[in-house]
């Protein structure tokens, strides 16, 4: 490939500088007398030696101008883009108006998906932002390829406290000790439900303690027009849209797992069917609808209940023309929630001092004041312990009792599995063989088994890395 010799930024200020310098010399200069008129010449007289006074050092003049103040750091994030993006941006905005160290310019690329497919490309062309927004099912395969740098050091230089972060958050950025992913727009799920339904049907105004109990309650929300559902107790989302998060949740609490962090797939395993059989039944039974779009579903009174992420909270509050209420998500043999969302990662390209000026607005983005801000205005979780605890949030709590439950909710969170996280197209894989038995009505035992070996195989190439990393 055919190179072009650029002149670097800095080539270019040292020139410019040089011609600068230059020509502050020649105005700095003394002007130059003009030459004296011409007088006739007197023949020399001698004369006495005359002492000569001694002259004290003179002080150097005082300038009377002040240095310019260096230009601050400027750092390229790629992040959120829509309404997150938004108050992303105010947040930023925030940020570079409180000091004039560091610069932080957004370059939004899309969804994390996409983020992460540009990110994938612009490494391979040997470029990447400064810092980047990559969600809890990306952010493990750039740590493979060696593609993001490890924060320990730069975290102890800006002073960051990992212990005042909420311990599930936190612990699913590290690797072997040492942290590659600092939790940020952080997210579980949670019960929504449509207050103004229940307390029509005769129902406790609150969410299902339990899957039994939202089973019984299901009959006195449905409303049909022959066979059509016009009104749902519970809706699911499709692949697209996590449902293959959701459901982890799901079968966790009826004892069963996605994997195990080595690996080991656990779908067929009893439990682990017997939650995905319980699943199905929610359609079979006419109780459950599935949805395209579950907040557009759930706003607009299609169903009276659902389970959502916690991210969604403002926009739902913001649109639901009714009372809305959150709880916990229900129990069956055990309680179970599992965390979700993004973190904020550093490319190994990224150069130390913009790496140390990246990791201040980090810093800054998930600490009391920026950290507030970025969750009581998007339903995101406080990802600091101390955030939640101030008072300021507390008159928050005071304001939305809704975004409560998120946070009361975060001390019983688990990490996901591997299964879901750790392997390229996990999600996907798992969330497409639940649409089969959703909407399909596919065997159950027959699709696990098979997803089952699809993970497998997409799990070895994962497992060969860790290895060679070891």
């Amino acid at each position: 490939m055919a190179q072009t010799n650029k002149i670097s930024r800095r080539t270019l200020l040292k020139g410019i500088g040089a011609g600068l310098g230059a020509t502050a010399l020649a105005a700095c200069a003394a002007p130059v007398a003009a030459p004296p008129t011409p007088q006739p010449q007197q023949p020399a007289q001698p004369q006495p030696a005359q002492p000569q006074p001694t002259q004290p050092p003179q002080p150097e003049p005082t300038p009377t101008t002040a240095p310019a103040a260096a230009a601050p750091v400027e750092l390229t994030y790629w992040g959120f883009t829509g309404r997150l993006g938004k108050v992303e941006e105010e947040l930023i905005n925030k940020w570079n108006g409180s000091q004039n160290e560091v610069k932080v310019i957004a370059q939004p690329q899309g969804t994390y998906e996409e983020t992460a497919q540009k990110l994938t490309a612009s490494l391979a062309a040997g470029q990447a932002p400064d810092f980047v927004l990559l969600s809890d099912v990306w952010w493990f395969g750039f740590y493979l390829s060696k593609a993001i740098r490890p924060l320990n050091e730069l975290i102890q230089e800006q002073g960051i406290n990992g212990a005042d972060f909420v311990d599930s958050l936190w612990n699913e950025g590290v690797r072997k000790g040492v942290q590659y992913w600092i939790p940020f727009a952080r997210s579980t799920p949670i019960m929504y439900y449509n207050a103004d339904m229940l307390e029509a049907a005769g129902l406790p105004i609150r969410g299902p303690e339990t899957w039994d109990e939202m089973r019984e309650w299901a009959p006195k929300l449905v409303k049909k027009e022959g066979d059509t559902v016009k009104v749902a107790a519970f809706a699911h989302p499709s692949a697209a849209s996590y449902v293959a998060w959701l459901f982890q949740c799901v079968i966790r609490q009826f004892g069963g797992r996605y994997s195990d962090q080595d690996f080991n797939i656990k779908l067929t395993e009893p439990d682990s069917i017997r939650a995905g059989k319980f699943y199905q039944s929610t359609v079979q039974e006419g109780w459950a609808i599935n949805s395209q779009d579950i907040t557009k579903d759930f706003v607009t009174g299609q169903t009276a209940l659902a389970m959502m992420s916690t991210a969604v909270l403002g926009g739902v509050l913001r649109d639901a023309q009714f009372k809305v209420g959150t709880a916990f998500l229900p129990k069956e043999r055990f309680f179970n929630c599992c965390t979700g969302g993004a973190g904020l990662a550093i490319p190994t390209l990224t150069s130390p001092e913009k790496a140390r000026a990246a990791i201040k607005y980090i810093d800054y983005a998930t600490g009391n004041e920026g950290g507030a801000f970025w969750s009581q205005n998007t339903g995101y979780v406080p990802v600091r312990k101390s955030t939640a605890q101030s008072e300021s949030y507390q008159k928050f709590f005071e304001q939305r009792p809704q975004a409560r439950t998120a946070v009361d909710q975060l001390p019983l969170t688990e990490a996901q599995d591997a299964a879901r996280v750790f392997i390229r197209g996990g999600d996907q894989i798992i969330g497409k063989g639940l649409e089969r038995i959703l909407i399909n009505n596919e065997d159950v035992e027959k699709v696990f088994g098979e997803v089952k070996a699809t993970l497998e195989r997409e799990a070895e190439p994962i497992k060969q890395q860790i290895a060679a990393m070891n």
